[in-house]
């Protein structure tokens, strides 16, 4: 696939910035800076959610690679294993997201998020009662909205990049584990 909207010139003051945060200017960041009020608003946005604390760092990130597997955002596969592992988390249970179902590495709570996030991607959504509360019950009300508007950015991010024909730049290939494909259960 090919991007269908051709990048745009970026600032130079963005693309430094960008460059030094991940070592190259995400395709997306430069794809929607044709309409710089999307673009801010989508970077704004990035930024304030990935500020929020009340659930733990990795149940987010694993949350977000969920959804980008399910609605196949190589991309956010791509750069959310590669921010995996800037954020040490485990490397070898990061690795095995899109194939959680059969690894045997996740906690209960871990798989919980995990189906959640995949169950809030279905269309129509497939939540169910007892997950929730299970979830609520472990994360708490603060924790379990958090959970909830994180999954739903992580749709809004994953669908626009397909959407726009963003595929995987390479992050991840510095990670010195590689990351598993997606199982046929799960796709």
């Amino acid at each position: 696939m090919t991007l269908r909207v051709p990048k745009a010139e970026l600032a130079t003051g963005l693309s430094e910035s960008m460059i030094e945060q991940f070592g190259a200017v995400p395709e997306p960041v430069e794809v929607v800076s044709h309409n710089p009020k999307v673009a801010e608003f989508a970077l704004d946005l990035g930024g304030k959610v990935s500020a929020w604390d009340a659930v733990d760092e990795s149940l987010k990130s694993f949350a977000h690679m969920a959804v980008a597997a399910q609605v196949g955002c190589s991309w956010c596969l791509d750069i959310g294993y590669f921010q995996a592992q800037n954020q040490n988390l485990d490397m070898a249970k990061a690795s095995q997201v899109p194939r959680w179902r059969e690894s045997d590495r996740f906690t209960p709570l871990e798989r919980d998020v995990l189906e959640y996030a995949e169950a809030m991607t279905t269309t129509p959504p497939s939540v169910t009662d007892a997950l929730s509360a299970r979830l609520l019950d472990r994360l708490g009300p603060a924790g379990m909205i958090e959970l909830t508007v994180f999954v739903a950015f992580s749709n809004f991010s994953t669908r626009s990049n397909v959407a726009l024909g963003v595929e995987s730049q390479g992050f991840s290939s510095v990670c010195e584990i590689p990351l598993a494909a997606r199982s046929e259960v799960a796709a």
